[in-house]
């Protein structure tokens, strides 16, 4: 029996229920990755004797009594994220050899939940574009039209799921790159605020921006994954030690939107998102009209921002303490040129390349500072929203699922696909892309934003947003 397209919730029924064993579906789980690893091209590693051996423990704790949400259910993991004794590579012939010493905190989280994880997911190089076409294993397929790309740079984790292959896995989210996958793909993807997941173990692309997170088939299952995985770590400075009370998040019931910003949107998103803001309506909440003044501003701000934390953060790969070592022969400085050259994709050098030059002598001032300030605007803007609105909502992405390779040639029109989400990110507020409609063939989202720590009212509206509609049931067909 094929257990495709279940959620965690049914995998817990049938494994409370003693219909399966964990074992059986993760077998099941394995049969179906190594079905469609070329079609799909989502996962790049697959542990089989590891979640075999986790799946048994997990039907042995069972059978001892011990059960939990995630007990026996098989995730798969960003590779972004390191798992003890397992290559991860962010995709990247960098770090091609990298095996990691230890897990990070979420993956140990989940883990110690009881989830057996079957291996690790595609993405963009080092969580580094909206296509899932920059990584070193080649670019993953949209499910749902094997010639779109599935966004990045979660597109593998985002694929996975919207396939069938697994309920749940993990993403992280930098500018958009849980939200706007999980868009392309009409799958549930969320980012919590800043700090409530630990990034210890996480790769770093952008200290301040990165943002662990999930994406699943429904909001209740990254209400699951969520609380398994978040908490205080002691391992991460940024961590928050303690969150307001969740109580006054429970029940949203004002939603703001910007209609302004969307005026540009193709006819087929607007018409999604206006027939999902009508159903919200209908159902009894209030839709006012809110302003976000620096929303224009907030991409600019963000790459700058962002590249210039990458450039930091990237630094520690000189092919001596970390990463690929070039074999070419010369001194130590053309060893580091040849090693980056060598090891790096082209949209990363990009990004590096950027942020050494806004923090250098003589710009750093005029760019760099500058996006902070802006930032923190920007910040204030939304703080301000919420004192008359519970949530916010807007679209997820400017558009659907586009072409493999169409945006090759204009870097600058593909960092627009984040523009909805970036701002966002630099806010550090909670938010969710869920499933509101079809353009065509090809899914679409709409985002849910809410205040800081305010993850119970996001994962409440986007549960009555599904218990309402059925977006989020639809399944691709991909060939056989």
């Amino acid at each position: 029996m094929s257990y495709q397209f279940h959620t965690i919730e049914e995998f817990r029924d049938l494994l409370d229920s003693r219909q399966a064993s964990s074992v059986e579906l993760t077998k099941d789980c394995l049969q179906r990755i190594r079905n469609t690893s070329e079609l799909v091209n989502c996962f790049v590693a697959v542990h089989e004797e590891r979640a075999l051996a986790a799946a048994q423990r997990a039907d042995q704790d069972m059978a001892n009594g011990t059960t939990g949400p995630l007990t026996g259910i098989p995730i798969a993991h960003k590779d972004v994220f390191c798992v003890e004794g397992e290559a991860t590579t962010c995709c990247s012939k960098m770090l091609a050899s990298f095996v990691a010493p230890y897990n990070a905190t979420i993956v140990e989280r989940l883990s110690q939940a009881g989830a057996v994880c079957v291996g690790k997911t595609n993405m963009d190089e080092f969580a580094m574009g909206s296509s899932n076409e920059t990584s070193s294993f080649g670019p993953v397929k949209n499910p749902w039209n094997l010639e779109r790309v599935p966004g990045g740079s979660s597109g593998g984790s985002a694929a996975a799921v919207a396939a069938g292959l697994v309920p749940a896995c993990t993403g992280s989210d930098t500018g958009g790159s849980i939200r706007q996958p999980a868009s392309f793909c009409g799958v549930t993807g969320f980012k919590p605020s800043y700090g409530l997941n630990s990034r210890f173990g996480m790769v770093a692309f952008a200290s301040s921006l990165d943002h662990p997170g999930t994406l699943t088939r429904t909001a209740s299952e990254a209400e699951i994954m969520l609380k398994a995985m978040s908490g205080h770590d002691k391992n991460d400075s940024t961590s928050v030690a303690s969150v307001p009370s969740q109580a006054e998040f429970q029940q949203p019931r004002v939603l703001g939107y910007p209609a302004r910003l969307f005026s540009n949107l193709p006819s087929a998103i607007s018409s999604c998102l206006d027939t999902a803001i009508r159903t919200l309506e209908e159902s009894g909440y209030r839709i006012v009209e809110i302003d976000i003044p620096h929303f224009d501003v907030a991409v600019a701000t963000y790459y700058v921002i962002s590249c210039a934390e990458a450039s930091t953060n990237l630094s520690r790969y000189d092919g001596i303490r970390y990463g690929h070592r070039s074999e070419h022969r010369g001194g130590v400085t053309e060893m580091f040129e040849h090693s980056r050259s060598e090891g790096f994709g082209t949209e990363v050098k990009r990004r590096i390349l950027t942020g050494t030059f806004v923090l250098s002598v003589g710009y750093f001032d005029a760019y760099y500072l500058k996006a902070q300030k802006i930032r923190r605007l920007i910040r204030d803007d939304y703080r301000k929203a919420f004192e008359s609105v519970d949530l916010i909502l807007s679209p997820s992405t400017p558009t659907t699922a586009f072409g493999l390779e169409q945006m090759d040639r204009d870097p600058t029109e593909m960092y627009r696909q984040d523009e909805f989400t970036v701002p966002v990110s630099l806010s550090g507020l909670p938010s969710m892309s869920v499933p509101c409609g079809f353009a065509g063939e090809l899914p679409v989202g709409m985002q849910l934003i809410g205040p800081h720590f305010g993850e119970a009212s996001v994962i409440a509206l986007g549960k009555a947003f599904q218990s309402i509609t059925d977006w989020h049931t639809k399944r691709p067909i991909l060939p056989s």
